[in-house]
């Protein structure tokens, strides 16, 4: 049990903290920080999808689980099935399964599955449409993405994307019972900037992905035509992102957030363009998430101020 000082009593020390040790690796192997940024675009989207009618309670609850859970549970399926490169992989052969936290292996998966599951029962309390996006939300990224593409096409990363998008699409869904083009912009967004976010930190970790096998796109070409590619997705970024303040009526504080930060990471790339070095290609993966971060909570403000 858990005493008053929030420890957890009626066991030993060291039975303690492995048991403090074994929850943190089952927090870990669902990628929380990749979890919190997904889960907070669908927040968003379902504040600026509200209806002039409350939702209650009870709505939240469950929007929110499914989407925390769906998420959560995508992360530790897909860890397990790149369990043996992750193994071999600099960057990620600390993570829990390869570094053997947890054990055997398939505890991860059916830590995912029942998440997802879980997951799925809240989506089809609440309607159908909502449903259906995680489902797709979980055979893209795990199907299409971690079993199909990733180990077989420079591809991966742009078919595979698509499932960023879906909890956009849930959120929107969870609180209309339908998708506007509003929120098929905002998908888009996330799936265009995927791109940017995943191909600059390949560059930076060419060598393990080669190492493993991975096709991704800085390992089958060259380093300058990768750029010249995510500058495309940087451009395409920029223009949906103006976009949804043209086709969802945005105000002024999601306009200016939008043009400046989006000329800032257009800026970023252009320069590494011309001045490749992986040192500012991992600069521009770790502002990329802020980047979606900040264009997110725009919409949120903006929404309340008007």
């Amino acid at each position: 049990m858990v005493g008053k000082s929030g420890q957890i009593t009626g066991v030993s020390g060291p039975a303690r903290q492995e048991l403090v040790d074994k929850i943190k690796s089952y927090v870990e192997v669902t990628k929380p920080r990749s979890v919190f940024l997904l889960v907070f675009t669908a927040l968003a989207t379902m504040i600026v999808a509200l209806p002039p009618q409350p939702l209650s309670l009870l709505h939240w609850t469950k929007a929110v689980l499914a989407i925390i859970l769906a998420c959560s549970g995508v992360n530790a399926v897909s860890c397990y099935v790149d369990r043996d490169i992750d193994a071999v992989m600099e960057r990620t052969r600390h993570r829990p399964i390869p570094s053997g936290r947890i054990a055997p292996p398939y505890k991860a998966l059916y830590w995912g599955l029942l998440q997802f599951a879980l997951a799925l029962a809240l989506a089809a309390w609440i309607n159908w449409l909502a449903f259906t996006c995680i489902l797709l939300g979980m055979l893209g990224y795990v199907g299409v993405y971690s079993l199909w593409l990733k180990r077989r096409s420079s591809w991966n990363i742009i078919l595979g994307g698509f499932s960023g998008g879906l909890p956009v699409l849930f959120g929107w869904a969870a609180v209309r019972g339908e998708i506007s083009w509003l929120a098929v912009l905002l998908a888009l967004l996330v799936v265009f900037w995927i791109p940017n976010h995943i191909w600059n930190l390949a560059i930076f970790f060419r060598e393990d992905y080669r190492r493993v096998g991975v096709p991704m796109l800085p390992v089958v070409c060259a380093v300058r035509r990768t750029l010249f590619f995510i500058l495309l997705t940087v451009v395409a970024m920029l223009v949906l992102s103006l976009a949804v303040y043209r086709v969802g009526g945005m105000g002024p504080v999601y306009y200016w957030t939008a043009l400046i930060s989006g000329l800032a990471v257009l800026a970023g790339n252009l320069y590494l363009y011309f001045n490749c070095d992986n040192k500012s290609a991992w600069w521009l993966y770790k502002l990329s998430s802020p980047y979606l971060f900040l264009l997110f909570l725009a919409l949120i403000i903006d929404k309340w101020v008007r």
